[in-house]
């Protein structure tokens, strides 16, 4: 019987970590699973997203329930680097706890999901049912390869799916939606000291931008699951020195939506807040850069259950079952399914860690993952 020692699981961790995939050069990750896999019989499939970015799929059984189970390939930047206790991209063991970017988000998770697909069909334990792995290229920014899996049509099938984030303690069936906007203002630059020879650009984009604010941090829709809607103005770029009138304001936005009140509706809003603005003389464009819709499922099915049984039994914790303002590759796997697919997030990790300096996933729960995906895809086939 094929069984991973914890060297090679802990190995395996650790090559993943060294290939610094900082939103970009998923390839190098997806080109070393598909060595892997192919080592132990099973096929997978480079998705090209970009010249430069892939997705990787794999598969192994036949027939239904087809279960996917999905993870990002992509990490965020180490940012200053001497700021870590150790190489961010040399996993380190302290304490108990393996130290690297991409340890907890989301790279255990990944492993957990790739090693534990070829145990099962190493030991052909999978009797029914079909597992497709689907590992994503850019979910840190845009969730460009969830997008292409959608669209080529790898979800159409599916009956079960659930993505390795870090949550160890906490089930999320359900979670915000987000949007990025890119606004910017245009005007006509003169003296400070002749300012009406020129146009202020950031004049119309401030009243612009606390208009919306107004108007969408304080509507009175709410989802019982995940509140309010959010909107964050959280860059704002003009001029280039005191004593110009500026030509040019750049302000990016994000807002997390939920189902009540949705992406569409407020593009819409941001579309003919500017169309108004851009009537009385001012000149604002509006670029929508990223646009993920809220997830809502009910969080009721046998997957979840089970799930909380096995995390009681292997990580001796009392599981809950909660939505999360963040954000998912699910926001584009789910398109099209109804709230009651059977979703959830549930990984190795610790939801607080992601993107931090000295990002760490427990040893303990790294290795008990193994156990709980193990006996969670073998319960929802049998």
């Amino acid at each position: 019987m094929k069984r991973f020692t914890e060297e090679e699981k802990l190995q395996i961790l650790a090559d993943l970590i060294a290939i610094k995939s900082v939103n970009e050069n998923e390839i190098e990750v997806a080109n070393y699973l598909k060595d892997l896999f192919a080592e132990y019989g099973i096929e997978s499939k480079i998705v090209p997203v970009t010249k430069t970015r892939v997705n990787l799929v794999a598969e192994i059984g036949s027939g239904s329930p087809v279960i996917g189970i999905s993870g990002h390939m992509d990490v965020v930047s180490a940012g200053d680097e001497s700021e870590w206790k150790s190489d961010p991209f040399v996993m380190t063991e302290r304490n108990g706890n393996l130290y690297g970017r991409g340890t907890n988000d989301m790279k255990s998770g990944l492993v957990n999901l790739a090693l534990t697909m070829i145990e099962l069909k190493a030991n052909n334990e999978l009797k029914n049912g079909t597992v497709r792995f689907m590992a994503t290229t850019g979910e840190e920014v845009g969730g460009a390869g969830s997008k292409k899996l959608y669209e080529e049509g790898y979800m159409d099938d599916v009956d079960y799916l659930w993505v390795a984030e870090p949550s160890p303690e906490t089930i999320i069936y359900s979670h915000k939606g987000s949007l990025n906007f890119r606004i910017t203002s245009l005007g006509e630059a003169a003296h400070s000291s002749m300012p009406n020879h020129g146009y202020n650009a950031i004049n119309p984009i401030m009243k612009y931008l606390l208009e919306l604010d107004e108007k969408l941090n304080n509507d009175p829709r709410s989802n019982e699951v995940l509140g309010k809607l959010v909107m964050s103005t959280t860059i704002l770029n003009a001029g280039n020195q005191v004593n110009s009138v500026p030509e040019k304001a750049v302000a990016e936005i994000n807002v997390r939506t939920i189902a009540e009140f949705d992406n569409d509706e407020v593009i819409a809003l941001f579309k003919e807040t500017a169309e108004k603005y851009n009537q009385e003389g001012s000149k604002i464009e509006v670029k929508v850069t990223m646009s993920l819709p809220s997830v809502f499922t009910t969080g009721k099915s046998d997957m979840v259950e089970l799930t909380k049984e096995l995390g009681k039994k292997h990580l001796n914790l009392d599981i809950k079952v909660e939505g999360s303002p963040g954000v998912t590759d699910a926001s584009n796997l789910l398109r099209g399914k109804d709230k009651n697919f059977p979703f959830m997030m549930y990984g190795p990790g610790e939801t607080k860690m992601a993107h931090k300096t000295d990002e760490y996933v427990r040893k303990d729960y790294y290795l008990a993952f193994f156990d709980i995906y193990r006996e969670l895809i073998l319960g929802l086939t049998k």
